[in-house]
């Protein structure tokens, strides 16, 4: 009786928080299309979504950290701002659920962990920027699918549900780059699950399905949608040369060797990019798909002169492409701008967005 009473009086007491945030927010003009918005999305094109997307970028390591804060990124409501004085058109937050889910049925998410996400959605709305949110770093599954298949479609089931009223320019992004014993037929079974889940509640958004085998473009040929799943966009991620993009790189082993490697922008090299890139349009084209190249970056171990050079070829080439981007990341390894200096590396900015005034926080 005693535990009953307990777990009753800590839900209330979330509802009660969640609630005088909502308020707050409210008051403080931060929550234009909130939750309590009755504005859910209805026979949206997804081109058309494909294009507000336009140039973005990833709010990396933050929240898809085990803690926001772990990775040395606690988001700020001035980045947001910066985002979109800089030209940016969007953001991609990745987020870690897995790790603020109860891993017994029904997998309930803290709901304090919610109040944090409803606050960084709305900072991007009270910035005009449309928003990607999507299941980031689910590791166990990526081991266990099938000890994992329902704790992933109940994470789902909870967070269309509570975003369901949020208009279309909240995109879901189902899971990001599904490996390892998710393999591709294996995906295809479990984004269609996820995707009746999330029609459930809300039909008419605009949802992001990306490819197995760490989301390259090489894996769209073993993607499958169902047919009659109009409304979605497909992201790949694109970091080649590998090489080049990940020199130094901690998490990768025997990448100190690299050190050194130059992208100096020549044919050959252009050329690599630009078949990449046309082998992802092509498919696009083929089966009616705006293409999202949702992550695409190098880290900062490399020069900054080959850095600049190769972002900005990709990202030029890809809005040839008709491709709306989002860089990785805005303000750690990959980043674009230094958070303690605050201040953008120019450089970088420009490659990205032509002609970007430089500002500071």
């Amino acid at each position: 009786m005693k535990s009953k009473l307990f777990i009753i009086i800590n839900k209330l007491v979330a509802t009660i928080f969640l609630l005088i945030f909502t308020i707050a927010c409210s008051q403080n003009g931060e929550n234009p299309r909130g939750t309590e918005d009755i504005n859910p999305p209805i026979d949206l094109d997804p081109f058309e979504r494909n294009q507000r997307l336009g140039r973005g970028i990833n709010l990396g390591n933050a929240l898809e950290a085990p803690n926001e804060g772990d990775w040395g990124v606690t988001l700020q409501s001035s980045y947001f701002k910066l985002v979109r004085q800089a030209g940016f058109n969007s953001v991609r937050i990745p987020i870690r659920w897995s790790t603020h889910a109860s891993t017994e049925q029904p997998y309930a998410i803290d709901p304090t962990f919610f109040v944090r996400i409803d606050w960084a959605i709305n900072q991007s709305f009270s910035n005009d920027l449309a928003v990607v949110i999507n299941i980031h770093h689910y590791e166990e599954i990526m081991q266990d699918p099938a000890g994992h298949r329902e704790r992933f479609l109940a994470l789902w089931q909870q967070i269309a549900e509570h975003y369901k009223n949020h208009d279309a320019d909240l995109i879901f992004e189902i899971l990001n780059e599904p490996n390892n014993a998710l393999t591709p037929d294996l995906w295809n079974t479990y984004l269609a699950q996820a995707l009746e889940v999330i029609r459930e509640s809300n039909s008419g958004r605009t949802v992001i399905i990306g490819t197995a085998n760490w989301g390259g473009i090489g894996s769209l040929s073993n993607l499958e949608i169902p047919v009659d799943e109009q409304n979605t966009i497909v992201t790949v991620h694109y970091y080649n040369p590998f090489q080049f993009t990940h020199q130094g790189a901690e998490w990768v082993d025997g990448s100190d060797a690299w050190l050194g490697t130059h992208w100096t922008g020549s044919a050959s090299e252009q050329q690599a990019v630009n078949n990449d890139l046309n082998q992802a349009e092509s498919w696009g084209i083929a089966h009616n798909k705006p293409i999202y190249l949702g992550e695409f970056g190098a880290y900062s171990a490399a020069d900054m002169t080959s850095r600049t050079l190769w972002t900005n070829f990709v990202a030029r080439q890809a809005e040839t492409k008709n491709m709306s981007w989002a860089y990785w990341e805005f303000c750690s390894g990959f980043g674009i701008y230094d958070p303690e200096q605050a201040q953008w590396y120019n450089n970088l900015l420009n490659a990205l967005i032509p002609g970007s005034a430089a500002l500071k926080m």
